[in-house]
């Protein structure tokens, strides 16, 4: 059957592989603190259908509670370790302590997790994990690697690292983040650039961009509005020169597709 990949907007989209379905970072909301949603739709429900939901890190637009709050009672939820501790919000939604709550499971990079037929790595993120604007530096950010009829690799948000093919091992597709929130994205983030110079580091046979192209400051729509709408292609056009042999599959919001895989 293969894995099909949906990429609902953001950083959030469904892995559907060997009958399991994981998402990531659900964020469905049209606003965010300073950011409006300016591009697709909000996710429809069936987005939030899910049997397992993976969190990269504490940032706002990767762990946002009211957005968890659409998940069924019971859903599997993985956080980077100590994000109970940094989120007291999060311990409200925890079935051990609500009985419509979520079964939360911390992690840290080398743990591994069975979901059904599926397993899911923890894998190292260079990136600053806390919860912004608050909080000390006590959880990890995170990437992921779901494993099952292919191997899926969710960067979260990243930079580019020493290591990084080896700390997240054979991949058959990844889903890198290119954009941001303007023009100046600081090293530990990728952008279009070194996206790509990371998918040549990483070889799958596929990849999806995503984090680009969704959300945008209030009021900024006419500053440099192409930092907010061509990320995407130009991640696309990097690719071909860095990793001529990976398939960049570029999605609208709530597309999908099954990417084949070499094995």
């Amino acid at each position: 059957m293969g894995t099909v990949i949906t990429w609902w907007g953001h950083a959030t989209c469904t892995v559907e592989d060997s009958g399991v379905r994981v998402l990531t970072d659900p964020l469905f909301v049209g606003r965010l603190a300073h950011l409006r949603r300016r591009s697709g739709e909000l996710p429809p429900p069936g987005a939030a259908v899910a049997d397992a939901v993976l969190i990269s890190h504490l940032h706002s637009d990767h762990f946002h509670p009211r957005s968890l709050t659409r998940l069924a009672p019971g859903t599997r939820l993985i956080v980077p370790r100590g994000a109970e501790r940094s989120v007291p919000g999060l311990r409200r939604l925890d079935a051990r302590r609500n009985p419509s709550g979520l079964r939360i499971t911390e992690v840290e990079a080398g743990d591994e997790v069975k979901i059904g037929a599926l397993r899911v790595r923890a894998v190292p993120a260079r990136h600053d994990g806390r919860r912004l604007p608050f909080g000390p530096h006590r959880s990890p950010a995170l990437g992921y690697v779901v494993s099952g009829e292919s191997r899926t690799y969710f960067a979260g948000d990243t930079g580019l690292f020493d290591g990084m093919a080896d700390a997240v091992g054979p991949v058959d597709v990844a889903l890198l983040p290119v954009g941001g929130w303007g023009p100046r994205l600081g090293p530990e983030h990728l952008d279009a650039n070194r996206a790509a110079r990371a998918l040549a580091q990483l070889s799958p046979a596929a990849a999806v961009p995503v984090h680009f192209g969704t959300y945008w400051p209030i009021g900024m729509d006419r500053v440099r509005p192409h930092e907010f709408y061509t990320p995407g292609e130009e991640f696309v056009r990097r690719a071909a020169h860095h990793a001529p042999k990976v398939t960049v599959h570029l999605l609208g919001h709530g597309e999908s597709t099954r990417p084949e895989v070499r094995r």
